[in-house]
Formats: C-alpha cells, sequence, structure tokens
C-alpha cells in the first residue's frame, strides 16, 4: 500500500502544478494584446489541461479511491479529518472543472474578466493545498 500512497502522492504533485500554473497563464491570456500571444496561450492552456492536469487529477482521484476503499475507510471512518479531506478534494475536483470551464471561454474568445481576477483565483489552491496537506499529516479530528 505504500507505494499506492507514494503514486498518489506523485500524482497530487502533479495536479496541483497545473492547478498553479493554468489560472497563471489565464493572468497572461487576459492581458495579451495580440492574436498571436492569444492563440499561443490557447494551445498551452490547453496542453496543461488536457495533457497534465487532467491525468494527474484522475489518477490522483483513482489512488485516492484505492486507499480509501482499502484500509482508510474502515480505519478511519469515524474520523473528521478524512471527511473534512473528502469535502475539500470535492472542492478541488469543482475548481479543476471551472479552470476547464475559463478555458473554453478563453478557447471561444468569451472571457470578461480581468488579469487581476485570475492573479486572485490562482490563490486559491494554494489554500486548499494547504488545508489538505494538513489534514492528511497531522489528523486533527
Amino acid at each position: 500500500m505504500l507505494w499506492v500512497k507514494a503514486w498518489h502522492i506523485v500524482f497530487m504533485v502533479t495536479w496541483f502544478a497545473g492547478l498553479f500554473y493554468l489560472p497563471r497563464l489565464f493572468v497572461y491570456h487576459a492581458m495579451a494584446e495580440d492574436d498571436a500571444s492569444r492563440e499561443r496561450f490557447k494551445i498551452m492552456e490547453r496542453k496543461l489541461f488536457y495533457g497534465i492536469m487532467t491525468p494527474g487529477a484522475i489518477i490522483t482521484i483513482a489512488l485516492g479511491l484505492w486507499l480509501l476503499m482499502d484500509y482508510a475507510w474502515a480505519a478511519y471512518k469515524d474520523s473528521g479529518w478524512l471527511h473534512a479531506k473528502l469535502v475539500l478534494v470535492t472542492i478541488l475536483i469543482i475548481y479543476h472543472l471551472h479552470c476547464g470551464k475559463l478555458l473554453l471561454d478563453f478557447k471561444h474568445e468569451r472571457n470578461t474578466r480581468s488579469h487581476i481576477y485570475y492573479r486572485w483565483y490562482n490563490e486559491f489552491p494554494v489554500l486548499l493545498l494547504i488545508a489538505v496537506v494538513l489534514l492528511a499529516v497531522v489528523k486533527p479530528f
């Protein structure tokens, strides 16, 4: 099971790398003033979302479910930290899907938000990462 947990962490890092970088690309895309730059950002965003973020998310979730089904649920089903972590993971999934929606908005030239919005939007997964890691390591409840 330690191998599963190790790969779960590796792919979680991959997923978070995308969650940190894609909104940063949105910042630059929102600031872009020429067609060539906007097209370049569309390609970068698409490759990051579909080539790195989404596979990282799927594998992270699959391995997490494997860990949950194998031993964690039986051992920790009454633990508040696990329920809190699962709620935060659900929020992360929603954030990921919202990033996909924003990606499509940029693709179809429907973005209405400024680069400042995306600078703030970029900070949200940092807070979730801190909370998830603290819950998983400290198990406060």
